[in-house]
């Protein structure tokens, strides 16, 4: 479930200050001022915020960020406004503020979808299927349908693989995102660029993703034809129908989207999805759907994307292993706000250990030539 709960200590909002700001910028902003924080995020923070009996989100920048480009409000603000009005799952913007003085940075509001995000493991969704102080809420027999049913996984992963080929399907400059992006050189500025912002962010010694970077750097492919990108495309950023889990309802988290390389979204997307020789603890990170990583393989994803989209999908070694060291590079930017103390969140505190495992799984990767 897309869930929220109580602020994190040293992530609360001004709610004082925010009232008065909605009061006077959005429509029918009337009421009593509720915040609660959507506990799953670890980039921008996203709160739920009840205005009298109106459900919005509200997205900022993370407190301690060192990479201003990577959590740019406005343009993500910018990409949803016209994005959803030709991609139904792209929920929709209603106000961006730029004043910092509101709540100690800009931040913009948009509107709440809700239904279910399959993360961890079975037992997990089973209990959430049993809280019934939340509308969105499953039935027990319908998550144990999918624990039983090898053809519904397989239906619900074709869904989420069709939806990202159909993402790099859409007419971006039709759409007014032409100027999102730029498509020409684009592998080679990724490459050097998530290089860059691991050693800007390097707090351990991690040998084998370093020779990851040396090899991703020495082997940069010709640019793919370009589309838009979502960048962090996982079932942790995908709501689906409750009734029906087929069905995509919303596609979250689009700071990193742009206009780019779609075999390089699809590696991204392959580097989170875990497979049973990645050990113990990666299979149980708290935002990996397990019940359909233990049933499905990257290469099955693989296949399905290339039947959907028809493209060329013969280096997608490359891609995956790109995918696998731009993750590693996510979780070391998290931890280094855990670890010089910018947030106190204590999911954040062996996010170490997993920038080494992604690194020895794209290292292997490479020596194996195979996702």
């Amino acid at each position: 479930m897309n869930r929220s709960g109580s602020v994190r200590e040293g992530e609360e909002l001004n709610s004082d200050d925010l009232a008065d700001y909605l009061q006077k910028n959005l429509p029918g902003a009337d009421g009593k001022l509720e915040i609660s924080q959507f506990q799953a995020g670890a980039s921008n923070l996203t709160y739920c915020v009840r205005v009298g009996n109106q459900d919005y989100v509200l997205r900022r920048p993370p407190f301690g960020n060192r990479v201003k480009t990577a959590h740019d409000m406005s343009r993500e603000f910018g990409i949803l406004s016209k994005l959803s009005k030709i991609y139904k799952p792209a929920p929709k913007p209603l106000l961006y503020c730029e004043d910092e003085s509101v709540i100690g940075s800009d931040f913009y509001l948009m509107e709440r979808r809700k239904g279910l995000i399959i993360r961890g493991s079975l037992p997990a969704l089973r209990a959430l299927a049993t809280d019934t102080a939340h509308a969105e809420t499953l039935t027990t027999v319908r998550v144990q349908t999918l624990d039983d049913s090898p053809v519904l996984q397989k239906q619900v992963c074709k869904s989420f693989i069709d939806n990202l080929a159909n993402l790099h399907s859409i007419d971006y400059e039709g759409a007014g995102l032409a100027d999102l992006g730029k498509p020409i050189g684009y592998a080679k500025r990724q490459v050097e660029g998530w290089t860059r912002r691991y050693f800007n962010a390097k707090t351990d010694e991690h040998p084998a993703l370093e020779k990851v970077i040396k090899w991703l750097n020495s082997n940069i492919p010709e640019d793919d034809a370009p589309a838009l990108v979502h960048n962090d495309y996982k079932f942790d950023n995908v709501m689906l129908n409750p009734d029906n889990l087929t069905e995509i309802v919303a596609v979250l988290d689009w700071e990193m989207a742009t206009i780019g390389s779609p075999l390089m979204d699809l590696g991204t997307t392959l580097a989170y999805w875990m497979s049973k020789d990645a050990g113990e603890e990666l299979l149980s990170m708290p935002f990996n759907p397990r019940v359909l990583m233990e049933n499905i393989s990257r290469s099955e994803l693989v296949r399905m994307y290339d039947e959907k989209s028809g493209r060329d999908v013969s280096n997608i070694v490359y891609y995956y292993v790109f995918g696998t060291f731009k993750v590693a590079v996510i979780a070391q930017q998290i931890y280094y706000r855990f670890a010089k103390g910018f947030t106190k969140d204590k999911r954040f505190a062996n996010f170490n250990f997993f920038v080494k495992k992604l690194g020895e799984i794209g290292l292997f990767a490479v020596e194996k030539n195979r996702i």
